[in-house]
């Protein structure tokens, strides 16, 4: 899985392209992602990226910028 397919799924959830190009753009500070927004980037990301998580293991930090949700995702799917 490369990073770009994470971006793909996170910058059209989002609805901005910022994501690729800020990496450490704060996307709950700046209300880029909110609750409901978190949930359907769970689903995305599991039914295209082919990783599950959980609400329960969800990790607003983890999230909190395009390369640490990459990180994130990139760690759970090499699990």
């Amino acid at each position: 899985m490369n990073n770009d397919q994470i971006l793909d799924v996170l910058a059209r959830v989002a609805e901005t392209d910022e994501v690729r190009t800020n990496p450490d753009l704060a996307l709950y500070d700046l209300q880029i992602l909110d609750s409901m927004k978190t949930v359907e980037l769970i689903t995305a990301l599991m039914e295209e990226v082919g990783v599950a998580v959980s609400p329960s293991e969800f990790d607003r930090e983890a999230w909190a910028t395009p390369a640490k949700l990459v990180a994130d995702i990139q760690k759970r799917l090499a699990a």
